[in-house]
């Protein structure tokens, strides 16, 4: 689960671009989704409720990108079908509101590293809700995913060595299956066929129940504008730009001239950066069994990425595009 990422269908068109371009857009989605754990961190503890924050965050940049929208192509643009308007909605909810919300609230006690590593995890659930649908992975696959939850486990009671609560860790998987379980269904759901349309109503949709949350969490009563400081502000900006606006850009575009597995490595490569922001910036103690619980991680998603990808070496070039930008290369 990318922390910051909504699902969008893939963009029309030929798969061809110049490799500069690519890894450009690679090294955006590499850095910026790893370092919005960070950020993420840094908002919490600068005493922003969590679903307010994050609703703020995602209302904020849906705002900007419908305006954007509107200006470039007039208002038309943004008009969707209720079938639309209600897949982008179980969209926004599942992967924003319940997703991303989950990391909000167990990053109040969980360091962004360990939260970035657990959320690695997701292509492994995304296989198991395969299974489920009647799909026969290979032995390589399986592999890996016994691997990879054997280093969730390990992750998840590393707790005792960091300021991680149980209960914070347990929000915080439950998550993870709330992103798996959106990515995996979001093709289905007859979202907008423009992926920014469809990004601007997954934002405003899980941003508002993103409110309502908070509202019933009573996160109002604790939130005290005048108490935050600069750098809860250049936090929350940071994820209304870079991880809501940029990061999406930039995923779009691989989205339309990349291949899927080259895509989708950002779900171990963004644990790494996440991890090394931490220690870095917040001085995050890292721990030798969150390193070795998430290098058993990585092993594991690799391991399914590897096992997976092997179909599309014999698919040609008019192969059908990837299904969301939320989907990891098993997808």
């Amino acid at each position: 689960m990318a922390a910051s990422a909504p699902v969008v269908p893939a963009l029309p068109g030929a798969r061809s671009a110049s490799p500069a371009m690519i890894w450009s857009a690679l090294a955006i989605v590499y850095v910026v989704w790893g370092s919005t754990y960070l950020a993420i961190r840094i908002v919490v503890e600068a005493q922003i409720p969590p679903m307010l924050g994050m609703a703020s965050r995602f209302l904020a940049a849906a705002l900007l990108l419908a305006t954007f929208l509107a200006l470039r192509s007039g208002a038309g643009r943004l008009k969707v079908t209720r079938r639309e308007l209600l897949g982008s909605g179980v969209v926004g909810l599942l992967l924003l509101a319940f997703g991303n919300g989950a990391v909000a609230i167990a990053e109040q006690t969980v360091p962004s590293g360990l939260a970035a590593l657990l959320v690695a995890a997701v292509p492994l659930w995304l296989m198991l809700l395969r299974v489920g649908g009647g799909e026969r992975p290979r032995v390589l696959t399986w592999i890996g995913v016994l691997i990879g939850f054997a280093g969730a486990a390990l992750l998840s009671i590393s707790g005792g060595d960091t300021s991680a609560k149980p209960l914070s860790v347990a929000i915080l998987v439950l998550g993870t299956i709330s992103w798996a379980v959106g990515s995996r269904f979001s093709p289905r759901l007859g979202l907008p066929k423009d992926p920014l349309v469809a990004t601007t109503y997954e934002m405003a949709i899980g941003g508002t129940a993103m409110v309502l949350i908070g509202v019933l969490r009573g996160e109002p009563a604790r939130l005290h504008l005048g108490a935050v400081d600069t750098k809860g502000w250049f936090a929350l900006a940071y994820l209304v730009v870079f991880g809501s606006l940029l990061a999406y850009t930039a995923y779009s575009y691989l989205l339309a001239n990349a291949p899927i597995s080259l895509i989708g490595t950002y779900a171990y490569v963004n644990p790494a950066v996440a991890v090394l922001l931490g220690w870095l910036i917040l001085s995050e103690h890292v721990t030798t069994t969150i390193l070795l619980g998430g290098a058993v991680v990585v092993l594991g998603v690799a391991l399914v990425v590897t096992a997976e990808r092997r179909p599309a070496v014999a698919t040609t070039s008019s192969a059908a595009p990837a299904k969301g930008a939320g989907a990891p290369p098993s997808e």
